[in-house]
């Protein structure tokens, strides 16, 4: 290390977006297409369930504390990716990218634990239905929310300070669109081996446990469903989870592919693409899967429409 450049660096180049030229206005257009969507999509389902009374339930409750964190969590990403494909020099300041770098990690982290309690909850209403509304108090939601977020506050908090210590010498290259905590590391000209440690030790409580408990509540569940001798029974038991399922597998699918499935040729890329899923797609598509997918939120949106409607009569 003696031999290397030892000046602090003050800012990072994002550089995991390569875009030619002239294709750079098109790309451009489609993210802030996307980015769009996802913000008004997302606060479209915030105000639906704030105004909307029947809405008024655990799992709306949930949903959305989720719609919130995916608002935030493409918006950590997103604004910083179109300024820069405007920009002649893709820079973040030192300082600003241990901040993106702490929100990334707080609402994707939180996004993990919601959907753990979006499993609980469907689990309770399917395998326990005579029982729900008691097992599943006010009480006992707003703890496990609040239980969430104050894990993710503290995960994402440790991985800032651990990265903060570290010193960063002559290579400020970040071959990636944000400032992920692995490029990071891979830039760093310190020892590396606590964060490295830290990350082994806390990846169980933040995706493996979450995944795995997830995994029980539908086994549960589909092994309840079986149990229904109605077809129609069965039917709405599974459109009623079939929501949940998607963003599931939308968001662990993307983060098992890229992190749990290395290839060996273009890893950048296929890192930049699975990346660009799992902080951009996801997010933008779950307003989708649970407005036009699910009854509740339509026959919410249609009140809340004619109810303003009236309003403006009277």
């Amino acid at each position: 290390m003696a031999g290397r450049n030892q000046t602090v660096i003050s800012e990072f180049l994002l550089l995991g977006l390569l875009i030619e030229s002239e294709q750079k206005n098109l790309f451009y257009a489609l993210f802030l297409a996307m980015y769009v969507t996802t913000i008004l999509g997302n606060v479209l389902i915030i105000v639906l369930i704030h105004l909307d009374s029947h809405l008024h339930t655990p799992m709306y409750l949930f949903l959305s504390n989720l719609s919130f964190s995916d608002l935030c969590f493409s918006s950590v990403t997103m604004p910083k990716l179109l300024h820069n494909m405007q920009s002649q020099v893709p820079s973040i300041p030192y300082a600003g990218c241990l901040t993106q770098m702490y929100f990334f990690l707080f609402f994707g982290d939180l996004e993990s634990f919601l959907l753990v309690a979006m499993a609980y909850d469907r689990y309770v209403a399917i395998c326990f239905p005579l029982h729900y509304t008691t097992i599943m108090s006010p009480k006992l939601c707003f703890s496990l929310v609040a239980l969430s977020w104050v894990l993710t506050t503290f995960h994402a908090m440790l991985h800032t300070l651990l990265m903060a210590r570290l010193r960063f010498c002559a290579d400020n290259m970040i071959p990636h669109f944000f400032c992920d905590l692995s490029a990071l590391l891979k830039l760093s000209c310190s020892d590396t081996r606590v964060n490295e440690l830290v990350i082994f030790t806390t990846a169980g409580l933040i995706v493996v446990i979450p995944f795995l408990l997830i995994i029980m509540s539908y086994a549960r569940i589909v092994s309840s469903i079986l149990k229904v001798p109605s077809a129609r029974g069965i039917h709405k038991a599974f459109s009623t989870c079939g929501s949940h399922l998607s963003v599931v597998s939308l968001f662990y699918g993307t983060i098992i592919a890229l992190y749990l499935c290395p290839s060996a040729n273009n890893f950048t890329v296929k890192e930049t693409v699975m990346a660009m899923m799992y902080t951009v797609v996801t997010p933008m598509l779950n307003p989708f899967i649970y407005s036009l997918r699910n009854r509740d939120m339509k026959g919410a949106l249609g009140r809340v429409f004619c109810k303003k409607i009236c309003s403006c009569y009277l």
